[in-house]
């Protein structure tokens, strides 16, 4: 190994040379012109490779078959013109002429007219058919071999030519149809439409093929958000199949371990109620027994908090299932029961805004998230915006807020800011845990921003 190459291995990532500017551009430039879904990459592997085989051989054909059908046209009516001038050198009387030159034009298509005395025309239109002219020129040196004019511009359906002679000039009209030959358009007419066909036939299989992916996505998509997918069933290719076969086990695996989850939660959260409540009535028997019963009394008093706590959060994770529900009615009554907590709440509320929700599980969710601003701040500012793939229900208050640093821990279960678990100071560190998975549960997002008022702002992003 080189001296170069042990520096360069040696050397920390961070001191690696980055790519360059210009390759991130054009890699960048690449990937904004190819197609981003399935369907169109598809077709390119399908299609590109066709193209290019046919415009390949169109190619060959134009540099081939046309060079050659052209050059062999011309050279065709050059000979004409030189076979006709030819005789005429040995007609000597005008009739024999007129006979010689309307023989010739029944025979060759060529259209002779001699003009005794004349000379070739001083000028001549530019022409604008290249191609044409230089290859009838070509033929016209080598076979006719006197001085000549050819104008390809005055007349759409002939070709003028004028030939040099010792007494005059010979003039003859080609019909562009003996220089010309429609195989070559019909050629390419022919190629551009089996690509079309070929185009049309691909884009209808690959769109079945790709219409069961877009199902799969779409039933993961729903179940994602918290609904239900009965009708889904796995189709389309093996692959495809394979695929919607291992979503629908994980959909089932999914569930029951939500269920048994759930349902293990919910029975010790019960079963626990029952020696809570004994505990409650035996201290209460007690009456005043000093600071060691208020301490089992304030211990009770959490134990019930947190079992309350545990089935809050089962029955987030019960059975419900989503229906279209109006959430401007849901935030107005949760805003009332909040106020008859002695909340000050402010709302913002679209007029009607209907989304598939579990109504049941939301309202826990904004009851939580309004509890808690209720009790950091001294007024709540309740507010619902339309965003381009949902709703978005911003929960102000002008409490001191979260630390940034400490804004994910508070959705930890149990974890709170106050270090003293002080039963008076807060909850059981429970009511953003379920919030989140509330929202979580329905394809949404929770999220905490420091709020214009000054103090928290929750961020509940809820689909359509």
């Amino acid at each position: 190994m080189s001296s170069s190459q042990i520096d360069r291995a040696t050397l920390p990532a961070e001191a690696m040379p980055a790519p360059s500017a210009t390759a991130d551009t054009h890699r960048r430039w690449w990937k904004r012109i190819l197609p981003r879904s399935l369907f169109g990459r598809s077709l390119i592997i399908i299609i590109l490779p066709l193209v290019l085989a046919q415009l390949l051989a169109t190619w060959i054909f134009y540099d081939r078959h046309w060079a050659t059908v052209e050059r062999r046209l011309a050279t065709d009516v050059a000979a004409d013109i030189a076979l006709t001038l030819d005789a005429r050198d040995f007609t000597h009387s005008p009739a024999g002429l007129d006979a010689l030159l309307a023989r010739s034009a029944d025979v060759t298509e060529l259209h002779f007219h001699f003009r005794p005395g004349e000379s070739l025309p001083s000028s001549v239109p530019a022409s604008d058919d290249s191609w044409l002219y230089e290859a009838l020129s070509g033929a016209m040196d080598e076979r006719v071999r006197r001085p000549f004019e050819i104008d390809t511009a005055s007349d759409p359906r002939y070709i003028l030519i004028w030939v040099a002679l010792h007494d005059g000039v010979m003039e003859v009209m080609a019909p562009r149809t003996r220089l010309f030959t429609p195989t070559t358009y019909i050629f390419v007419l022919w190629m551009a439409g089996s690509s079309l066909v070929l185009l049309a036939v691909a884009s209808l299989f690959m769109r079945n093929q790709v219409r069961s992916l877009r199902r799969l996505a779409a039933a993961a998509e729903s179940f994602g958000k918290g609904r239900d997918v009965p009708n889904f069933r796995p189709e389309g290719a093996t692959e495809v199949r394979q695929a919607a076969a291992a979503f629908l086990k994980m959909r089932d695996r999914i569930r029951r371990q939500i269920t048994q989850r759930t349902e293990m939660l919910a029975g010790v959260s019960h079963d626990l109620r029952t020696p809570l409540t004994r505990m409650r009535l035996a201290l209460e028997f007690l009456g005043e027994g000093g600071p060691e019963v208020e301490e089992l009394k304030q211990d009770v008093t959490i134990m019930e908090r947190m079992v309350q706590g545990y089935l809050d959060f089962a029955r987030g994770e019960g059975p419900e299932q989503p229906r279209p529900t109006d959430l401007g009615l849901l935030l107005e009554e949760a805003a009332a029961a909040a106020r008859r907590d002695g909340a000050d709440i402010s709302l913002a509320l679209p007029e009607e805004c209907m989304l598939p929700l579990r109504p049941d599980a939301m309202r826990r969710c904004i009851a939580n998230l309004l509890s808690n601003a209720r009790r950091y701040g001294s007024h709540i500012w309740l507010t619902a915006l339309p965003v381009d793939e949902g709703v978005d229900i911003l929960i102000d208050d002008d409490g001191p807020g979260i630390p940034p640093d400490e804004r994910e821990n508070v959705f930890r279960p149990f974890f709170r800011l106050d270090a003293s678990r002080n039963p008076e100071t807060g909850g059981v560190g429970l009511g953003l845990t379920i919030a989140r998975d509330v929202a979580r549960g329905h394809g949404g997002d929770l999220t905490l921003e420091e709020s214009p008022q000054h103090g928290l702002r929750v961020r509940l992003h809820l689909p359509r």
